[in-house]
């Protein structure tokens, strides 16, 4: 008669004696984790939220709009979010732009004339090989950056203007409801080949609101934007004054 060997298991789950001295001498894996079943959380329906600041801080443009008849009730909070709306609104305005955007002759009248009254436009006459085309141009685009509600458009100089002279270039147009507002020509009015992206905006700005970071209103953004000027250019002044010495003391 054959010797049978029987093996008794427990229930699903459970560990059972010989199972676990065959774990032990290494013949069987490690014991699976039991499984759990994640807790239950009920969906929380946003429209039934309490409404708060915080609650506001954290809803769309669409949304705040969408709100606008649930709040009646609730005069701090629609004050609110007018506010906020306001702030988000004024937020995506200043983020129009950021960058120096290239443009071709057919792009010009779009781009520039045509652009809306309220935005300035710094246009830059370039050509490639021309090494204060180049230095102009490291001014600007730290500028469009700093300033991201001005518009800064740059195109080939003969483009632009037909047989335009390269003796002429680099050369900056600043325009404003589709008229000409400024024309500066070479390096010389930006303090030639030492130029920086502060004497590039203080020459922009002697006039005219011409940078503008999205904040405030058109003369005190100006003066904002000539004080903030000053203020970086005596910064650097005083960093490289001090890296000097430090030089000198090595």
């Amino acid at each position: 008669m054959a010797d049978y060997h029987f093996v008794y298991k427990d229930v699903e789950g459970r560990s059972t004696e010989w199972d676990d001295i065959q774990r032990r001498l290494g013949n069987l894996p490690p014991k699976p984790e039991p499984f759990k079943p994640p807790p239950f959380a009920p969906k929380v329906d946003a429209d039934k939220q309490p409404k708060s600041k915080e609650w506001l801080d954290e809803r769309e443009p669409e949304e705040l709009e969408e709100l606008e008849d649930d709040l009646d009730d609730d005069r701090f909070l629609e004050q609110y979010r007018k506010m906020r709306l306001a702030e988000l609104r004024e937020a995506a305005k200043a983020a129009r732009f950021g960058s120096i955007v290239p443009i071709t002759g057919s792009d010009f009248v779009r781009e520039v004339s045509q652009a809306p009254s309220d935005v300035w436009v710094v246009v830059f006459l370039y050509k490639d090989g021309i090494p204060e085309c180049g230095l102009l141009q490291n001014c600007l685009e730290e500028l469009a950056t700093r300033y991201p509600a001005t518009k800064f458009v740059k195109i080939i100089s003969t483009d632009c203007i037909p047989n335009y002279p390269d003796r002429n270039v680099p050369t900056i147009l600043v325009y404003n409801n589709s008229a000409v507002k400024g024309t500066y020509v070479g390096l010389q009015k930006f303090g030639g080949k030492r130029c920086t992206p502060e004497s590039v905006a203080l020459a922009l700005c002697q006039s005219d609101p011409v940078l503008n970071d999205g904040h405030g209103g058109s003369d005190s953004s100006r003066d904002n934007v000539i004080e903030g000027v000053r203020r970086k250019f005596i910064e650097k002044v005083v960093a490289q004054h001090e890296e000097r010495e430090e030089e000198d003391s090595d």
